[in-house]
């Protein structure tokens, strides 16, 4: 089973997501895959770790990896990963063919996940290249994990709306 969570920043779907793969999990630890890169020193986003940390206590195994995440998949385990948006972020550089790739590979493993994607793409167009890049890149791979998830739901004020 392959289920996305998406919606706007602090709308409660990493909360959401989190029950969900509890539930998935059907008695099982399952996994977290957090893909921050701490190397940017933001004090702020160290703050926001602290507290999902907080939030999922002991009702995980964490594993931190900000780049590539297929290899860590165990066939018949259940994941959670937060977020697609940071690996977008710090893929950046990176062709969308790549990402798109590993996006693919993620769907097409034997693990139930549930992934969780920020929506970046209620504004206007961003002046600089880099964040028009960021932008363009979430929604183009937003709208492939979509199309490869069984459930998609979105999330607002931290009630979700399933849209598949």
């Amino acid at each position: 089973m392959k289920i996305l969570y998406y919606g706007g920043q602090k709308s409660g779907k990493s909360h959401l997501a989190e029950q969900h793969a509890i539930t998935l999990a059907q008695g099982r630890t399952p996994y977290y895959i957090a893909t921050y890169d701490n190397h940017y020193g933001d004090e702020e986003m160290a703050q926001r770790i602290t507290q999902h940390q907080h939030q999922r206590k002991q009702q995980f195994h964490t594993l931190e990896e900000p780049h590539t995440l297929s290899p860590l998949l165990k066939p018949n385990a259940c994941y959670l990963i937060d977020c697609i948006s940071m690996l977008i972020l710090n893929r950046l550089d990176e062709p969308i063919e790549s990402l798109l790739q590993e996006i693919t590979h993620l769907t097409q493993s034997q693990s139930d996940i549930v992934f969780v994607l920020n929506d970046v793409s209620g504004g206007i167009i961003p002046m600089e290249a880099s964040t028009r890049r960021f932008v363009d890149y979430s929604g183009i791979i937003g709208q492939h994990l979509a199309q490869q998830c069984d459930s998609v739901y979105h999330v607002t004020l931290g009630i979700s709306s399933q849209l598949k």
